[in-house]
């Protein structure tokens, strides 16, 4: 009965004990030595012993929880990709992918545009054609030529 209320007392005057991991898993393993009954003695509640078991079961039987999402791409892949891409200016993507394929690595386009985008490599250029302020440029006379009117004949035809 001393004992009881000596811990009935400090109950009063502590407000919350201090346990560190070690504690933790000391008393979660004596309180699996005592009887239910005997759970009573102890600075923390029965229900608080049997989160702390729970917890202490659960760290031994699972495994690390993995990060959600895609891999990221390995560091060898990344590096072959801008090595193709700055030794090879006028290729894109389906190029360089096809390329690392020959070797036997695949790697999807969409992976190469992103592994070039974050790098500010850009799609490459235009192989054929003029650009578009030169295609401006060429067709400037015909746009401009053009007549926006239309006149209505006698026989109702329209020009």
């Amino acid at each position: 009965m001393v004992l009881r209320h000596q811990v009935a007392v400090l109950r009063r005057q502590v407000g919350r004990p201090d346990l560190n991991d070690g504690d933790r898993v000391l008393l979660a393993a004596l309180a699996r030595l005592l009887p239910r009954s005997s759970w009573g003695s102890f600075t923390v509640t029965p229900a608080t012993l049997l989160r702390w078991h729970r917890r202490l079961l659960a760290r031994r039987w699972t495994y690390p929880r993995r990060r959600p999402g895609r891999p990221c791409t390995r560091n060898a892949i990344r590096a072959a990709v801008l090595r193709l891409a700055r030794e090879n200016p006028t290729w894109g993507y389906q190029r360089i992918s096809g390329e690392l394929a020959r070797v036997g690595v695949t790697v999807p386009p969409s992976t190469v545009r992103d592994i070039l985008k974050r790098v500010g490599l850009g799609p490459a250029p235009r192989r054929t054609g003029p650009t578009w302020a030169q295609f401006l440029k060429a067709q400037a006379e015909g746009i401009i030529a053009c007549d926006l009117f239309h006149v209505d004949t006698v026989f109702l035809k329209r020009i």
